[in-house]
């Protein structure tokens, strides 16, 4: 028996909720891809074989991802063509695995500590026989699956989103399941789909069955867990990953002037410009040939490549991607796709007035973000004129159009032109009396 699972990458699912921003596995935190990041990750744990369930509009994209990686993980690339749940993915990952022995499940918008995995495989090689279920504990109310667990952390079922009042523990289900038997997963899986139930919790109603039969154990975990599931997620991702940065870098063709100012953990690509009386002031990371102006200001953020902080600007704990294009405006709380144009005087509000939670509509849903800050979230090659100003939750579409002087309080779909009705008066000396 292999003391490494095959490693099943779950990036199937559709991105429907992290409009008006792309497919959430392809987002770059850095120079990399999350998934491409995610493989480097366990590779260096040791794992040797993957399976990654993608979808039809991203599969062609993963392939290409990957391609090159052949030579230190062995990468098998399937397609789950709707998102019909967890145990459907899985059973696509299956087919691909004939003779496989232990699986070790995971999904790729889950982004945790390097630990985790690793005590998940050393208890994993301990005991090749048991499967482990990792489990985080939260003593405020998550909206998850919760492990019935005993005094010796062995696992009695699974209950999804029980209310305050009803959880069997505090332990929260992440997905990082190893399975000791592939085989009989997938089996009681197939048996579920047989039962032809109204609902698409297949691979949860199998482990069900399956801890009658066999032991399930949880594997604690008390580090820092992100889940990319809405757009204003993308803010948590990149917090985690700013965090990796640790002192200065500055790559050799990267120019910053002796009189702008590096503060704290910053990494500075190949080609970036810092020009005079500029701060980068950590964590905070900017990408290859981006330029960040006169007296401009990022803070806590990830300014992807060729994107130009113009004179004055503020950047302020956001995630700009590639090739947005900013002067003399405000960035706050905010995410940018790639080829945002956010012209002079711009400013996203990111505070309510009376400073409550920010709510951003998802789905024809009204939802509590959870952040008591959040700007705009803006997709890609949106274009707002100068003197724009979106209050705290709004979201534009790609290819968006929003005329000068225009204040934004509700979303805007893509490829929409919003301009604000001017009626213009010219007053004469005559018509004014003088």
């Amino acid at each position: 028996m292999s003391q490494t699972p095959v490693l099943i990458i779950l990036a199937g699912g559709a991105s429907s909720r992290m409009w008006p921003l792309r497919e959430k596995s392809l987002l770059r935190f850095g120079d990399e891809p999350l998934l491409l990041s995610q493989l480097r990750t366990y590779e260096s744990l040791g794992f040797h074989q993957a399976v990654i369930v993608g979808n039809p509009h991203n599969v062609d994209d993963i392939r290409g991802l990957v391609a090159g990686l052949h030579d230190r993980i062995q990468v098998q690339v399937v397609v789950q063509p709707e998102p019909t749940g967890m145990g459907d993915a899985v059973l696509r990952a299956a087919a691909v695995l004939p003779d496989a022995g232990a699986i070790y499940i995971t999904q790729v918008h889950d982004v945790v500590e390097l630990r985790l995995h690793a005590d998940m495989l050393k208890m994993y090689r301990s005991n090749p026989h048991t499967t482990y279920l990792a489990g985080v504990e939260m003593q405020d109310y998550f909206p998850g699956g919760y492990l019935i667990i005993d005094d010796t952390g062995m696992i009695g079922g699974i209950v999804e989103k029980p209310g305050a009042d009803k959880r069997p523990s505090n332990y929260v289900n992440i997905v990082a399941h190893i399975h000791a038997d592939a085989g009989q997963l997938f089996a009681a899986i197939r048996a579920e789909y047989e039962r032809n139930l109204p609902s698409d919790d297949h691979y949860e109603r199998a482990m069900d069955v399956l801890m009658k039969q066999r032991p399930y154990r949880m594997v604690p975990y008390a580090g820092r867990w992100d889940a990319l599931k809405f757009p204003w997620h993308t803010l948590d991702i990149m917090e985690a990953f700013l965090r990796r940065i640790t002192g200065q870098t500055i790559a050799p063709s990267a120019y910053v002037a002796p009189t702008a100012s590096l503060v704290g953990d910053v990494f500075i690509s190949e080609g970036a410009k810092i020009f005079p009386g500029a701060a980068v002031v950590g964590p905070a990371y900017i990408g290859k040939n981006t330029i960040v102006g006169n007296n401009a200001l990022v803070r806590h953020s990830m300014v992807l490549d060729r994107c130009n902080v113009g004179f004055t600007s503020e950047i302020a704990r956001s995630y700009v991607a590639d090739g947005c294009q900013m002067h003399a405006c405000r960035v706050l709380d905010s995410v940018f796709a790639p080829n945002v144009n956010f012209s002079a005087g711009c400013t996203t509000a990111n505070l309510r007035i009376d400073k409550g939670p920010v709510n951003s509509t998802v789905k024809g849903s009204r939802l509590n973000t959870g952040r008591d800050k959040l700007g705009a979230i803006i997709g890609q090659d949106a274009f707002l004129g100068v003197d724009v100003m979106t209050m705290p939750g709004v979201k534009i579409g790609e290819r968006a159009q929003v005329g000068p002087g225009t204040h934004v309080h509700k979303d805007i779909q893509d490829g929409v032109r919003v301009y604000v009705k001017q009626e213009l008066l010219i007053v004469t000396d005559k018509d004014s009396g003088d």
